[in-house]
């Protein structure tokens, strides 16, 4: 009879029930030891890599309530096996802030509501050290801050520790930035605000010299509103960019490869575990979150996400991005477009998305009216996950996209913001303006890569830029329109988006990667040399055959790479010739096309 699989949790974030049910856990309990000397920690990691969990582990560990159920927990674990003597010490109060809407007119009320239901529920559960009595004490003031004052004083004269954990710290601040801007946001996080308070209360208790609040530990997905509501981060230590923190949360390929194999040798995975290891790291790795390390981390929610897909379908699935791992563009728009014109932070993102890497330092923090300066732009996508540590070049850091999932959603996130800036709207349900309607755009891209049909793809976006007058501030150069073209091109997954890609000891414009792990029997490849002409200078027959003639001997240079017929024995790679002069398509050729018209008489 054969064991049957751990279930997959997939969206789990409780550490005890993920335990108790003897669910998958890829075991992180290693990272409690190094973190046993930071008392006020301070965590920022992007979203779905598993930070509620890992607060989840904290609480079930030093709660002093849960010493019964250690064994049954923490069992096999690294932990478990070696623990600390600071394990179930602690009367642990925990917030998570990621619930909060952007209902302004409540959002205090609630924030209280909530706070304090969340301290009496942790009084309750201490009854042996906090009577009747106390708690009334504690409670009685209105206002959290002011029943936070009273626990700290409580816990410091009768010497009780206290843990308190604060998960997703500026989510709701996030989300009142983002839907109604910087005038609402700055009295939360400023002045009196009652945001403010919280944490000032919060940093009174860990500086009483007598107990209070002895360990603290608070994660979230940005600096910004730390920085904002405490002056930076001076209330304990900023771990975010620490080595040897890097891989606490989201997982190994190690430790990936072993979900593979562990789900193959139950008998329910049936893939190859190398071929499916090819795809994911394209698509999941890449992360690296400290300047120093060599070691990358896999994206901890697609890596459950494929393996309940792939499970499910009885193949690996084709759709390779969970919708809960994109990140919410309305909490990145505002900070790209200024009354419906794209900002300096825009030009940033486009630009990025065409080079694929940056060199800039990271910081820590950083207030909200700063975010303009392109170091600070930079380093938030760094800590929504949009870039990744990728070495050192001329002593700067050099931060890099890290994996293909991440650049099909900067490619969404650039049209977007064309279409809310009122820059460009490529219909996505438009074949030609003949037929307008009656075909998806994602078809186009099918048929260039079923029937080597790459024309009207081409062409098409090539129309839309020329159509859209308003776009023509923004292509002011190659890697400008490179950028617009990936961002279409990549609305569908069969391939592999590289720009500036190695072939043959040259570079391909872009090189269009067949992934033939989820479609097999795809038949065409493309490598695109992309000609720029900038406006001012005048077009004429002897400019664009130059142009030509440049971009056809670098195709032919790349598609002579060896590679390619051994990787991919059933793939035809067709080279294509792009010129543009200025917004205007100009060329659009295959280079046997170009051949074939020098020959002609």
């Amino acid at each position: 009879m054969s064991t049957p699989s751990p279930r997959i949790p997939y969206g789990e974030a409780d550490f005890r029930r993920i335990r108790l049910n003897q669910w998958l856990y890829v075991d992180k309990t290693r990272f409690v030891r190094p973190l046993k000397n930071e008392s006020y920690a301070f965590l920022i990691r992007p979203r779905r890599f598993g930070k509620t969990c890992w607060l989840s582990l904290l609480q079930n560990y030093y709660d002093r309530n849960g010493a019964d159920e250690h064994e049954a927990i923490f069992g096999g674990t690294d932990i478990g096996r070696n623990p600390t003597e600071s394990r179930h010490r602690y009367v642990v109060l925990r917030f998570n802030f990621s619930a909060f809407d952007d209902a302004l007119e409540t959002l205090q009320e609630r924030f209280e509501e909530y706070c304090q239901l969340r301290l009496r529920h942790a009084l309750r559960r201490n009854r042996d050290l906090f009577s009747t009595e106390a708690e009334q004490l504690i409670r009685s003031p209105n206002s959290i801050t002011g029943q936070l004052n009273e626990l700290f004083a409580y816990v410091g004269e009768h010497g009780i520790p206290l843990f308190m954990l604060v998960d997703e710290y500026d989510n709701f601040a996030n989300t009142v930035l983002a839907h109604h801007g910087e005038k609402a946001y700055r009295p939360l996080t400023h002045g009196g605000g009652f945001y403010r308070n919280f944490f000032a209360t919060l940093k009174a208790g860990t500086e009483q010299s007598h107990g209070g609040l002895e360990r603290l530990f608070i994660t979230g997905v940005s600096p910004i509103t730390m920085d904002d509501v405490t002056s930076g981060f001076n209330i304990g230590s900023n771990i975010s960019l620490r080595t040897e923190f890097n891989e606490l949360l989201g997982f190994t390929e190690a430790e990936v490869r072993s979900l593979l194999a562990l789900y193959q040798e139950r008998g329910v995975f049936g893939q190859d575990v190398d071929a499916v290891l090819d795809v994911m790291r394209e698509w999941y790795d890449g992360y690296r979150f400290a300047k120093a390390t060599a070691n990358s981390v896999y994206n901890t929610d697609m890596v459950l996400y494929f393996l309940k897909e792939s499970i499910a379908n009885g193949s690996m699935t084709d759709e390779l991005i969970d919708a809960n791992v994109r990140i919410d563009y309305g909490k990145l728009r505002h900070l790209l477009i200024v009354n419906r014109q794209l900002n300096g932070n825009f030009d940033q993102l486009q630009e990025l998305t065409a080079e694929q890497q940056v060199s800039c330092d990271v910081q820590r923090s950083f207030p909200l009216e700063e975010l303009n300066q392109p170091e600070n732009f930079l380093s938030l996508l760094y800590y929504f996950g949009l870039l990744s540590f990728r070495g050192v070049e001329r002593g700067m850091p050099r931060l890099a996209i890290p994996n293909q999932m991440v650049k099909q959603l900067m490619y969404g996130y650039l049209r977007a913001c064309f279409r809310d800036a009122g820059v460009v709207s490529v219909n996505l349900f438009q074949f030609s303006r003949l037929v307008r309607d009656l075909f998806q755009f994602s078809r186009l891209v099918r048929e260039m890569a079923y029937d080597g049909a790459w024309r009207p793809a081409l062409e098409f976006l090539g129309s839309a830029i020329t159509d859209q007058t308003t776009l023509r501030d923004y292509l002011g150069s190659e890697k400008v329109v490179q950028g617009f073209l990936a961002a279409y091109l990549n609305v569908t997954n069969y391939y592999q988006f590289h720009s500036e890609y190695e072939l043959n000891k040259g570079f391909a414009d872009i090189f269009l990667e067949p992934i033939l792990a989820l479609f097999p029997d795809l038949p065409f490849g493309y490598v695109i040399e992309l000609e720029y002409l900038k406006r001012s200078d005048d077009l004429n027959e002897r400019r664009l055959a130059a142009a030509r003639q440049e971009a056809d001997i670098q195709l032919r240079q790349c598609l002579q790479d060896e590679r390619l017929p051994q990787r991919y024995p059933e793939v035809r790679f067709i080279g294509l010739i792009v010129v543009f002069h200025g917004w205007q398509l100009v060329a659009c050729d295959a280079i046997d096309e170009v051949a074939e018209q020098r020959q002609a008489p």
